[in-house]
């Protein structure tokens, strides 16, 4: 009896395995779209159309070495699960010599490589399985066109179990499906220009969200703001106008920032710098207003909170808010501004006097709160040369 009702636990525990590794397996299945088509003739324009393209994807950052020939590989990328090596994607026999174009959409749109290895998510094919064959074609063209730098691939170096292939099909299953971008067909052609380049090319989401416990974002849709893994550089919301978002600038501000990584708004520091030395800064000024268009329809995460305290009257300032920003704040807020010239925040005035991420009035003076208290500092609404606000409580 006991020999029996074993057996039967035996073959229900198997059966749920089964049935699981089938699960995982059939939701590792490719998309059939990736022989839908086949690739272009390389001319000229098609791999000018291909550098433009990989420029926007901020390619160069991956998969170039510190000194090492453009695109070449070779870059160790560190993650919370160990290191990533990023692959030669030259035409060379260490590179992409063998790869056809479909080989190229298989690893953007599946997540697949050549030999059919499932590639890590370090590679952005979470945004990029959205990728017009097109446009994969035009890249891989260019990618073709590089000259041949031998630089063989490193494996990779990532802690167990992260390392094993069946640890890397679950997470698959659990987080990544094969897709297409689609147009809202509520919204015009820019609009959609500028989605396509943020969600899916850009793959801004993959520093501008939260990651879960799995390293697993919520969607290319997420911009709400999170931590970078390993470099522990808070990348902001994009959905906030009181931290990155741009809801409430001009549009020729937003496309200056991605242009040059400056305007009378804000300036880029830390990874986003990169971005705009290797990628936006390149980008046509059509598509830059895109993507602003797009930026700047995103919905406001902080408008209801900053809606429901309008009426707030800011605090008066006191004498042990003015030593807390003293010993707190002016190191940073005011030293280093006047050394350097940059700003830690950029809460900015607006030219009514009120404060951009809560719309309390700020009559005459600069203020920060810290632990309740308030200390004050004179500025000009509407200067550019003003310090920034400390919202600390």
């Amino acid at each position: 009896m006991k020999r029996g009702a074993t057996s039967i636990a035996l073959g229900v525990a198997a059966a749920i395995v089964l049935s699981a590794a089938l699960a995982v397996a059939w939701l590792n299945r490719d998309d059939d779209l990736a022989h839908g088509s086949a690739a272009a003739s390389a001319d000229a324009a098609l791999v000018a159309r291909g550098e433009y393209l990989v420029r926007a994807g901020s390619c160069y950052g991956c998969h170039t070495e510190p000194g090492g020939a453009p695109y070449a590989g070779g870059r160790a990328i560190e993650t919370p699960f160990g290191i990533v090596n990023a692959p030669n994607l030259t035409a060379d026999a260490t590179g992409l010599a063998a790869w056809s174009s479909d080989d190229f959409w298989r690893a953007l749109h599946n997540g697949r490589s050549r030999d059919g290895r499932l590639l890590y998510p370090a590679f952005p094919y979470p945004n990029y399985t959205r990728l017009t064959r097109a446009d994969a074609d035009a890249m891989f063209a260019f990618l073709k066109s590089l000259p041949p730098a031998a630089q063989p691939n490193r494996p990779h170096a990532l802690r167990f179990p992260f390392d094993q292939p069946a640890a890397l099909a679950v997470w698959r299953a659990l987080f990544f499906r094969p897709a297409q971008f689609e147009a809202d067909s509520t919204k015009p052609p820019q609009w959609n220009r500028g989605a396509y380049l943020v969600e899916t090319l850009g793959h801004c989401n993959a520093c501008h969200s939260r990651r879960n416990v799995f390293g697993a974002t919520a969607g290319p849709l997420d911009l709400a703001g999170g931590l970078i893994p390993i470099q522990n550089w808070y990348a902001p919301s994009l959905k906030d106008n009181a931290e990155a978002g741009v809801g409430d600038w001009p549009e020729r501000e937003v496309v200056a920032l991605l242009k040059s990584g400056v305007s009378t708004r804000g300036s880029v520091q830390g990874p986003m710098a990169e971005v705009v030395a290797r990628s936006t800064q390149f980008l046509s000024d059509a598509d830059l207003e895109a993507m602003a268009a797009y930026l700047k329809s995103l919905p406001d995460a902080d408008a209801s909170r900053r809606a429901a305290r309008d009426d707030d009257a800011a605090p008066a300032p006191t004498e042990a808010g003015a030593k807390l920003y003293t010993t707190h704040c002016a190191a940073c807020h005011e030293t280093l501004i006047a050394r350097f010239g940059y700003q830690i925040r950029d809460y900015r005035i607006t030219p009514d006097g009120r404060c951009p991420k809560c719309a309390a009035p700020v009559p005459g003076r600069w203020s920060a709160q810290f632990d309740g208290q308030l200390a004050s500092r004179p500025f000009a609404p509407g200067s550019r040369s003003r310090l920034p606000l400390l919202h600390l409580s």
